[in-house]
């Protein structure tokens, strides 16, 4: 497998060529690119795997940085990121800490990078053969919470909103939908019905994230016949060992 990666920085400084020129070494495939919109969209059409180098211009590019997370989730491609604690702060204010896969400080060590990035790399092979979960909440503590305990077994894509899902299955097929019931501006139930509604998405498997487990709360979840529902409460072995028993009763689906 082809090891691809896109770096994308402000300028071409010593650093960022050091880093370019050890993982051409390591046998990388190198793209640069400026971390504008239309560049990364260039950049981006072959890429599984990006590098983005930050600097203390985050706050004048924050629509580009929108792009490059929704272009990350759209096409499930791996982000990881170069940057001080501030840097990389004001980059969580708009990209979720569960989005990016790694974080690498300065004073940067090249060859730990180079390192990690030759096991995103081989990762992303093995990733493919899992079945993917696509993971809707509102709560980014709780997306990454859910995502620590399923990626072990799962290749687990996360969304904030309910209209990042929709955008997000129009162009994947995820094996198992999990979707928050309560959201702001697009609910889990409003978020269901686009889905069902769509000939190319109404058989997708859903399961709802419900904080509310009494009668009333679950009849009306279950009212909209998803493939089942989740307490948030029930915790981690309850949660892991719900996804397990679906796919285990549709192994041969």
């Amino acid at each position: 497998m082809e090891k691809k990666l896109l770096l994308i920085s402000r300028g071409s400084t010593f650093m960022v060529d050091a880093i370019s020129s050890n993982l051409r070494e390591a046998g990388f495939t190198v793209k640069k690119c400026e971390p504008a919109m239309k560049e990364i969209a260039e950049s981006t059409k072959d890429i599984d795997i990006i590098l983005f180098y930050l600097g203390d211009y985050l706050d004048d590019i924050k629509e580009d940085i929108v792009y490059l997370k929704d272009i990350c989730i759209e096409r499930e491609i791996s982000l990881s990121v170069i940057g001080d604690d501030a840097e990389v702060n004001v980059l969580r204010q708009t990209v979720a800490e569960g989005q990016i896969a790694n974080v690498f400080s300065r004073p940067l060590d090249i060859k730990n990078l180079v390192s990690v990035m030759e096991n995103v790399a081989q990762g992303r092979e093995a990733q493919a053969l899992k079945k993917n979960i696509l993971l809707v909440d509102d709560d980014a503590s709780f997306l990454k919470m859910v995502k620590d305990w399923l990626s072990d077994d799962y290749r687990v894509t996360i969304v904030s909103s309910g209209m990042q899902a929709i955008t997000y299955i129009a162009k994947n097929r995820p094996d198992l939908i999990l979707l928050d019931y309560e959201m702001p501006v697009t609910s889990g139930p409003q978020a269901l019905e686009m889905i069902r509604s769509e000939v190319g998405t109404s058989n997708l498997p859903v399961f709802f994230l419900t904080g509310k487990g009494d009668k009333e709360s679950v009849t009306k979840v279950l009212t909209l016949k998803p493939e089942g529902y989740i307490l948030k409460s029930a915790g981690k072995n309850e949660l892991v060992s719900q996804i397990k028993d679906y796919f285990e009763r549709h192994k041969s689906v």
